[in-house]
């Protein structure tokens, strides 16, 4: 097939740019970058949508760079590389407005500039890596399963990048995935994961906690079964198998503008669904005179109960939200949502709607279902007051949001 040339008039949100063909077909081009013209080769039809790969820039954009990781396009775990770090922001508010504008069927999204990290590099506090079939440490291949053995990783904090270099495997082990996690006072985390509910044997000459996960449950191998985290000098505990934010200085500016959108009121009460360890709970529990956590993870449960021991007036309920939800009693005049990359459970957004809470607060990792939520909730009568993307993780295509709907 001869090549083809395309401009690239915008960014998809996945990592592609998009150009169209003569005959104005839409076409993904991976690597690609809005403004540029390239000479692309169509590859294959996934989903009904036609890619293809870059022969040759023609026309370069001044944001294009050379990418500094040599497994690039190797590896998926970065698809920005070759794009200025300083440009990623704005391209991702931009790919979170048209989102809105196309699957929301907002006109004209309130969509804020983005808030950059404050560093572009090293910036992970947690990674989880696969193991290659020789037992070396790696990511899996883009749109692959497959391992690629890494021998540099530029996303990683520093200790977790010391530490990843001195770790061993044993390819026969059963481990399958290893995740490592950075915490206070640079407190080190090694997660081995597999189906075995046995341990695996282990040698340890590091100063770390070492636990083993398995459909079992968790055994403590060294140290404790988690360790603490810091968000504006308060101290999360986070377990083995519960989940905290990665990008741990953005985190901190989450939490300002859910304290920003959210004043308080001690008269009124505070749902915190899908509220994990309870990040936004702690900072809310003493604007509130009553708050209620959701959350279904037993860890993150468990570790909520701790984190929020000091509060007599809230109350923590282990369930699937779209289960305990139509059950709640009590009005609650705000309403923070943080769900999975998936959104909001019919059921769980049903119940939410008939709830009729003033402020909603909705924490997104996912655009599209952000967008998709968004619709129905603005059909049952709120305005979307505003929406903040927050680059947690720079270098890739991911992009957090904080929205906040309002209602008479």
């Amino acid at each position: 097939m001869s090549d083809l040339e395309l401009e690239l008039t915008q960014m998809a949100y996945g990592g592609d740019a998009i150009g169209r063909t003569p005959d104005g077909q839409v076409v993904f081009v991976p690597y690609g970058i809005t403004g540029e013209r390239v000479s692309v080769q169509m590859r294959d039809v996934r989903r009904g949508m036609p890619r293809a790969e870059i022969k040759q820039v023609l026309r370069p954009v001044p944001e294009r760079v050379s990418p500094r990781c040599p497994h690039f396009r190797d590896c998926g775990g970065c698809h920005y590389q070759h794009i200025l770090s300083e440009a990623q922001p704005g391209l991702k508010q931009k790919i979170l407005s048209d989102q809105l504008k196309r699957l929301a069927g907002v006109s004209d999204p309130p969509v804020q500039p983005t808030v950059a990290s404050p560093i572009a590099w090293n910036y992970r506090n947690t990674a989880q890596f696969h193991l290659s079939p020789s037992g070396k440490l790696g990511f899996q291949r883009a749109q692959s399963h497959s391992v690629v053995e890494i021998q540099e990783c530029h996303l990683l904090e520093q200790p977790l990048l010391d530490l990843w270099s001195q770790l061993s495997l044993d390819a026969e082990s059963g481990i399958q995935r290893v995740e490592l996690r950075l915490g206070m006072n640079d407190e080190l985390l090694v997660m081995l994961e597999s189906d075995s509910a046995e341990a695996p044997e282990a040698e340890l000459d590091l100063p770390l906690s070492l636990v083993h996960i398995s459909p079992a449950g968790t055994i403590v191998m060294a140290g404790e079964d988690g360790l603490w985290m810091s968000v504006l000098d308060n101290p999360f505990w986070v377990s083995a198998g519960s989940f905290f934010q990665v990008n741990t200085a953005q985190a901190e500016r989450m939490v300002q503008q859910v304290l920003a959108w959210l004043p308080g009121d001690m008269h009124a009460t505070l749902f915190d669904l899908y509220c994990g360890v309870g990040l936004f709970s702690l900072f809310l529990a003493p604007r509130y005179e009553h708050v209620v956590g959701v959350e279904l993870s037993e860890s993150a449960c468990n570790d909520y109960a701790l984190n929020l021991d000091r509060f007599e007036h809230v109350d923590l309920y282990q369930a699937a939200v779209e289960h305990v939800l139509p059950t709640l009693k009590g009005t609650p005049s705000a309403v923070v949502v943080d769900p999975p990359r998936s959104g909001l459970a019919p059921q769980a957004l049903a119940a939410l709607m008939n709830l009729k809470p003033t402020r909603l607060v909705y924490v997104s990792c996912d655009p599209a279902t952000l967008s998709r939520d968004a619709r129905t909730i603005l059909a049952a009568g709120y305005q979307l007051e505003q929406v903040i993307p927050f680059d947690l993780f720079p270098q890739t295509f991911h992009i957090e949001s904080m929205s906040l709907f309002t209602r008479e």
